[in-house]
């Protein structure tokens, strides 16, 4: 049985959905933890030691901020992406694999090995 988490703003996510939790693509992780119950891990910087881990969905609800939204459409995934190519805190290279894991093109090149590859 796959395991759901039900968050703040109502949606119930898999550890399949991608959500924005703070302004940042993540995915919910379930974690055997006698702590934590869950944990979000960002989707570039996953398992680097930057998971955010969480003892229950109240723990969640206190820190669910202003610009976290749940899953999104995937033209938001795309406006998000276009937003965070002009902030300076995000590098190229987690931009651009952040929008290979949202499946969103990364420019011309990225259309070329589309075109290329069939």
């Amino acid at each position: 049985m796959t395991r759901t988490l039900r968050l703040p703003n109502g949606e119930t996510v898999t550890e399949d959905d991608l959500i924005l939790y703070n302004g940042y693509p993540y995915r919910v992780r379930f974690v055997d933890d006698d702590e934590y119950e869950f944990e979000l891990a960002p989707l570039y910087w996953g398992d680097s030691g930057m998971d955010i881990p969480f003892a229950d969905r109240e723990a969640l609800e206190d820190q669910w901020e202003s610009d976290s939204r749940g899953t999104l459409s995937e033209s938001e995934w795309e406006r998000w992406v276009a937003d965070a190519r002009r902030d300076s805190q995000f590098s190229d290279e987690e931009v651009n694999e952040i929008a290979r894991e949202l499946s969103i093109s990364t420019g011309l090149l990225d259309r070329f090995r589309q075109l290329f590859s069939r």
